[in-house]
């Protein structure tokens, strides 16, 4: 059993659901985009519309899109962190359908390669990933996760998996271009991938994420 679903997660407070769950959303987002971004916009729904000052949700999205881990004594200060790294940031409020009330989407922009996801502070630190660059999943971050652009092709899916080597726990694909024969896919891992690099030289690959997830 994980000791921390036993004593409560490590954290900067106040809330569970309102700032870690919200911290931990933003920080995969950061490490998506493979550092901070040059603009973030976070779209707030419900519960987060109307807590995200008061609970301090924004400062723990500030947080969390800068890579500031959960017991980072810095969250307090993540408004004055981003303006050092020259962050721009937008806080919206829209209604983003039947999700969850403690829902984010978030759209960063770095190097000229944009990414959106959808996340979800379910309780207790909690979260879920729904949402990534318009896939559909429903990812805990409990494993450690591969974002490919990939050919859509056939064959190209076995490829992948022929070349990352470890047990795959949840698989979710979808074409995104069908002009361009382009998909995503994403895919949990019960073991880190050791050979990236070698993923990335694929021919069915086209762009290549590696998402390790949080201890």
């Amino acid at each position: 059993m994980n000791l921390l679903k036993v004593v409560g997660p490590v954290m900067v407070g106040p809330s569970s659901s309102h700032t870690l769950g919200a911290l931990k959303i933003a920080r995969f987002a950061y490490k998506l985009t493979g550092g901070i971004p040059e603009e973030v916009t976070f779209v707030l729904h419900e519960a987060f519309s109307k807590t995200y000052k008061g609970h301090g949700t924004d400062r723990a999205l500030l947080a969390g899109i800068l890579g500031l881990r959960q017991d980072d004594p810095n969250i307090k200060n993540a408004y004055e962190i981003a303006k050092e790294n020259n962050l721009k940031y937008k806080f919206l409020v829209d209604d983003l359908g039947d999700v969850h009330p403690n829902t984010v989407r978030i759209k960063v922009l770095k190097d000229g390669q944009s990414h959106e996801i959808e996340g979800s502070s379910i309780g207790g630190g909690d979260i879920k990933i729904t949402y990534i660059d318009s896939v559909l999943c429903e990812l805990s971050w409990d494993y450690d996760t591969l974002v490919i652009v990939n050919k859509d092709a056939p064959s190209a899916l076995k490829s992948i998996l022929d070349v990352i080597k470890v047990n795959v726990a949840n698989l979710y694909l979808r074409r995104i271009n069908l002009l361009q024969e382009k998909a995503l896919t994403i895919i949990e891992l019960d073991e880190p991938v050791e050979n990236i690099e070698e993923i990335k030289k694929s021919p069915y690959v086209y762009e290549c994420y590696f998402i390790r997830r949080d201890y």
